[in-house]
């Protein structure tokens, strides 16, 4: 089954960063016949309530990008909040879009499911060999679990479900709260406050040198939704029982923690001075994903670092203002 303008889609977390971004490429494509619902009308741990709306709607396709999700603090200080959330949306989401027949459902994790010390840049073949990174080990324990269930349910009952994992994300609805955002956005705030109080300098968690990759959120729905829609053949070499249906969705580039707080600070004009505060945690050493088997596909992210970031600082001043 391939997707087409007149399908029904669901979009699972249609309020977050990820999901309002699939919800505005959905759109921009042609899409119509689009499905969400808020966490007040809908809660996705609610087995019975999720199985219900499924019953209901019997939705073609699948976006599932609902999920708790926060930065090294909030992961750190909230683990059974992470695991126990994120478990239970998973469990009732697949177990209820197996039950409605759903066609094709595109499970969003993230690129923290991989090992702290794998080789780099990170392939998908990497998944399981090594230990998990200690500060958000819950929430990617939780973020396997749903690779693996999209597995077991296209090995066990013949589904066709994917799993991308995207790396770091920002853009446009992005959370800057600065105990639980994740580090752009979080940088971002602490930039632009400095600014507005002409503060001589800004702290940095760790040594800023850990390197990071970012993705622009409407590259990744640009991305999800071209997964989706892919032709019967390829979607389905992506879906075989017979191997782990899992994809890696990024830039392929990364840059030190550092460099990137200087490129905010050019941003936002911001001129004072950066201090590394080493009693904080730098997290995974360095994380770049490899991107070799989406771009075989035909996809490659568009949307320039320093240009996202302008972009993402207008929208964050916009909101802030």
């Amino acid at each position: 089954m391939k997707i087409d303008k007149h399908s029904k889609i669901y979009i699972a977390g249609h309020q977050g960063l990820a999901g309002s971004a699939i919800v505005r490429e959905l759109q921009r494509q042609g899409y119509a016949n689009l499905v969400w619902r808020s966490h007040a009308e809908l809660d996705l741990e609610d087995a019975a309530a999720t199985l219900q709306f499924f019953q209901q709607q019997r939705p073609d396709i699948v976006f599932l990008a609902a999920a708790k999700v926060g930065g090294i603090h909030a992961n750190n200080s909230y683990p059974v909040d992470f695991l126990m959330s994120n478990l239970l949306i998973e469990t009732n989401v697949c177990r209820a879009a197996y039950a409605a027949n759903v066609k094709r459902l595109i499970f969003l994790g993230s690129s923290c499911i991989y090992p702290r010390d794998c080789p780099q840049p990170i392939k998908e073949d990497y998944l399981l060999t090594g230990a998990l990174e200690p500060t958000n080990r819950a929430y990617a324990l939780a973020k396997i679990a749903g690779i693996e269930m999209c597995w077991s349910y296209n090995r066990q009952y013949g589904t066709r479900w994917l799993a991308a994992m995207p790396t770091n994300l920002y853009g446009q609805g992005d959370n800057y709260d600065l105990n639980n955002s994740h580090v752009l956005p979080a940088l971002v705030r602490k930039i632009h406050e400095a600014k507005m109080a002409a503060a001589a300098e800004v702290v940095l968690w760790g040594s800023g040198t850990p390197k990071r990759e970012f993705l622009y959120v409407d590259d990744l729905a640009n991305a999800l939704v071209f997964l989706a829609a892919l032709d019967e053949p390829r979607y389905h070499a992506l879906t075989q029982a017979e191997q782990c249906p899992l994809i890696n969705v990024g830039t392929g580039e990364d840059l030190t923690i550092r460099t990137l707080a200087d490129m905010i600070a050019e941003v936002i004009g911001y001129s004072g001075r950066f201090v590394q505060d080493t009693s904080k945690p730098d997290g995974t050493p360095r994380k770049v994903l490899d991107v070799s088997r989406i771009r075989q596909l035909g996809w490659a992210a568009r949307m320039p670092l320093k240009t996202g970031i302008q972009l993402t600082y207008q929208a964050f001043a916009d909101s802030w203002a």
